[in-house]
């Protein structure tokens, strides 16, 4: 909805405070009520390189983050801007300026680095901003680069060496922008011109040598090439004369060098029609309120002493999520059960298969907003909750059934056991006027509605206990002979009996009928995680097969520029990444819980 991203205005995300980075709870709150997927765009650069303009023109406007036209740096921290993404329909567009790198004023490069660092982590698309051509200057600009290695981990294990971890960068790393500001000299190598793309390759070139100056200058065009997936350029000429930069914003676009508000033109498309939803390892895109909890994570790290870290940023979102998805699910479980069904049943099946499919939809619901489920710890739960629930529900219908079943048994068998007391059968012919009594009670208290699952069993226990009274009446009826007395003795416990064989049969036909049923939802589960599994297998293998033809690209470059060492250097990362892909795809199997292990509920006395 477009009133998710309803802000006017920038507002500081991240605050910089002398020299200790905090997030601002407005901010925070702002992002947690976006549940559209953000393209997430950060631009960072040297401070007074114009970033503030290109990211006020993306965001639709003249004005709004600061532009900074003194020798002073205006943007301290990183600002926050969301508003509807022009292009894409139910996205928000989440525009993040940074303060300016190398500001005198500060005095700490560690603060530029984690600015730097953060920008990259958090975004989509990270655009970084310099004035002039491509040069050494400009590359040793990027420093903060080459410094990531020991400011960002992948995992929570670090490998052996750094090398191995870094190499997992391209999974997440953002898309690399470079525009250049002001340029004034034409984009040519050997003589031949070069679009702007062209010269960014070229200028990314390694120069072969073991000397430290060449492993200076290797070293931020390999991080470069290494570690971003997708690399853009764009080139602006100076906007105005530089009398009049200080008043850039009030500049309209027919009093800016045309060449200028085309190149801007082109590179807000680009952005616009190029820039990828930010999204966490395994395809699950990020929106607002879960950018807001990889904000805390990374912040919660750096304030702690510790590296941020992408695979406990996600592990602590999803637990929060998945947690969020369990008790989503089970709150739909206990709702459609509540309603759907009137305690006690009339028969089993009915609130058999109410369960089944109160499980099933509760199930779908985990699934469907549940991620990175580590070990299946959170469908473990879910399944031992529903399987709790469902085991209090059978409990219940049982106890309401065998109380009602009792009670109205008592209302109408009452009267005949006070005849009994008061000696109403107790006289010649009487047994048979009592059976004769006890039969038609029997067919009321069966004619009677709603009694529930434990109808009979109830029945056939009363039966039992009233054997003892039957066979007293007996024994006193002076109208029946000795032989006649034997006879009806025999039929009573035949009766007694065969009503103990019944009870026996019913329970264990119920037994059946549950084991059955769990059977077929056993079933089910399968199908339902099986089909899970394989999205997400689908996902990393698509993700895989991604950044290894990246690495694969980037190694046949190394060959070309006859960099051999480097090359077989890839060539191992890109050895390991496969036995590790090959890993990761073994290990992800479908969980399913053992149900045959499990105790069936019982039903009945």
């Amino acid at each position: 909805m477009a009133s998710e991203t309803c802000m006017p205005d920038p507002m500081c995300l991240i605050e910089n405070v002398k020299g200790q980075l905090r997030p601002n709870q407005k901010a925070l709150e702002i992002l947690s009520a976006i549940t559209q997927p953000v393209v997430v765009v950060a631009i960072v650069g040297l401070y007074r390189t114009g970033k503030s303009y290109l990211m006020n023109k993306l965001a639709g406007k003249n004005t709004g983050f600061s532009l900074g036209s003194t020798v002073q740096s205006h943007t301290k921290g990183i600002w926050m801007w969301c508003v509807p993404h022009p292009q894409k329909a139910d996205h928000t567009l989440v525009l993040l300026d940074t303060e300016g790198l190398g500001d005198i004023e500060k005095g700490d490069s560690d603060n530029d680095c984690w600015i730097f660092a953060l920008a990259i982590l958090l975004s989509s698309t990270f655009v970084y901003n310099s004035m002039g051509a491509i040069n050494q200057q400009a590359m040793d600009h990027l420093q903060y680069v080459t410094e990531l290695t020991d400011r960002i981990r992948t995992t929570s294990s670090p490998r052996s060496n750094g090398t191995e971890d870094s190499s997992e960068f391209v999974s997440f790393f953002p898309d690399f922008v470079w525009t250049l500001r002001d340029v004034t000299v034409r984009l040519e190598a050997d003589g031949q011109s070069l679009t702007a793309d062209e010269y960014l390759e070229n200028s990314l070139k390694l120069k072969q040598g073991a000397s430290k100056e060449d492993k200076n200058y290797n070293l931020p065009r390999l991080c470069i090439r290494k570690f971003f997936p997708r690399k853009k350029c764009f080139v602006f000429y100076p906007p105005t004369e530089w009398k009049k930069l200080s008043e850039l914003e009030n500049l309209r676009d027919d009093e800016l060098d045309s060449d200028f508000v085309q190149q801007a033109a082109e590179f807000c498309s680009f952005i616009f029609s190029s820039s990828k939803a930010k999204a966490l390892p395994g395809g699950v895109k990020v929106n607002g309120a879960r950018l807001e909890k990889l904000v805390l994570s990374y912040i919660d790290a750096i304030s702690s002493g510790d590296l941020p870290c992408m695979e406990n940023a996600v592990l602590a979102l999803a637990k929060i999520e998945n947690l969020a998805a369990m008790q989503k699910a089970i709150a739909h479980y206990d709702q459609q059960m509540s309603q759907g069904v009137q305690l006690p049943t009339e028969t089993l099946q009915e609130l058999l298969d109410l369960h089944r499919t109160c499980e099933r939809e509760a199930i779908e619901i985990f699934l469907r907003t549940s991620f990175k489920d580590e070990d299946h710890a959170f469908q473990k739960e879910l399944l031992a909750q529903l399987e709790k629930r469902w085991e209090v529900t059978c409990n219940k219908n049982v106890k309401l059934s065998s109380d009602l079943c009792s009670e109205l048994l008592r209302n109408i068998f009452s009267p005949l056991e006070e005849a009994v007391t008061k000696g109403a059968y107790s006289q010649p012919g009487g047994y048979l006027l009592f059976v004769e009594k006890r039969e038609e009670l029997k067919k009321k208290y069966l004619r009677e509605p709603r009694k529930g699952i434990q109808a009979e069993e109830i029945l056939q226990a009363y039966l039992q206990s009233s054997v003892v009274m039957a066979e007293t009446i007996l024994q006193r009826d002076q109208a029946l002979t000795v032989k006649q007395k034997e006879i009806e003795a025999e039929r009573v416990k035949a009766d007694s009996a065969q009503a103990s064989v019944d009870l026996l049969e019913e329970m264990e036909k119920k037994h059946v009928q549950m084991m059955k049923e769990r059977e077929r939802r056993h079933q089910e589960r399968v199908r339902q995680l099986t089909e899970k599994m394989d999205v997400e297998r689908a996902q990393i293998v698509k993700e895989q097969e991604r950044i290894l033809a990246l690495k694969l690209q980037e190694q046949e470059r190394l060959l070309k520029e006859g960099m051999k060492e480097e090359s077989r250097r890839l060539q191992n990362e890109i050895q390991v990444m496969e036995k590790r892909n090959k890993e990761k795809v073994r290990d992800l199997t479908c969980f399913v819980t053992n149900d045959h292990e499990k105790k069936v509920p019982k039903l009945g006395k």
